[in-house]
């Protein structure tokens, strides 16, 4: 039995998210299983390196698959890219070790969150940035976000309904970077919650906008209610940029 490991890089703009959903439909996962399964003859499996929101993209997503098929991996690279829709394409293909799990593996993963913040959207790029307009101090952004720096419970900024799991995770850096209007938000961490980054993007954004102090993030990362942080910011906005093994 071979461990087939893959990157993949995918715009998730009319896409469910990278989980599969009961009705098979439009999701990441949905869609990679049923172009690998009709090109090995098995029922495949595809096991990811986490969830990703309906509208987030990937630049990097790991996944792999476990199959009996002897194609090559430059036969099945080639046939993955011609079955596949155009909005998804994987980027490298190789055998890994049997031991190999795209999610239990993960170390950190890397997401970026990037805003237009000049007067007008850009036509050739509203798919992936959101525009926001209103005037930021991204030195009190970056004064909240190192709140956010290492372990806490990040109750706050999650939509997690479920009480009994963890909502503990680690950041490791958030840097924050601007060029000509253009902002990035880059968020390193051990992994994260359903609509974390989104809902610490928002969080920022608030801040940034003086509705928030940046000293406020301290308490709301205290206070472990949702209701507490800032909006979620829009899904388009977000690419998944790394993962680390």
């Amino acid at each position: 039995m071979r461990n087939i490991k893959m990157l993949i890089q995918y715009d998730g703009t009319r896409y469910k998210g990278w989980q599969k959903q009961k009705d098979a439909d439009q999701t990441i996962q949905g869609k990679m299983e049923n172009v690998i399964s009709k090109m090995t003859g098995e029922e495949i499996q595809v096991i990811g390196c986490g969830r990703t929101d309906a509208g987030v993209h990937a630049d990097n997503y790991v996944a792999n698959f476990h199959t009996n098929s002897d194609m090559t991996i430059i036969a099945m690279q080639e046939y993955l890219n011609e079955y596949l829709p155009e909005d998804i394409v994987v980027k490298s293909i190789k055998d890994a070790s049997e031991r190999f799990h795209a999610r239990y593996n993960v170390k950190s993963k890397t997401y970026v969150y990037k805003i237009n913040n000049n007067q007008f959207p850009d036509v050739f790029n509203r798919k992936y940035v959101y525009h926001f307009k209103d005037q930021l101090n991204l030195n009190e952004m970056r004064k909240a976000a190192e709140y956010l720096i290492g372990t806490h419970d990040f109750r706050s900024f999650t939509n997690l309904k479920s009480k009994n799991k963890s909502t503990v995770r680690t950041i490791n850096y958030i840097n924050i970077k601007e060029d000509e209007g253009n902002i990035e938000i880059e968020i390193n961490g051990n992994g994260f919650l359903m609509n974390m980054v989104r809902i610490i993007t928002g969080t920022l954004l608030e801040v940034g906008t003086g509705k928030l102090r940046a000293e406020d993030v301290d308490k709301i990362l205290n206070e472990k209610k949702r209701s507490e942080a800032g909006p979620i910011a829009p899904a388009k906005g977000l690419c998944l940029k790394e993962v680390n093994y």
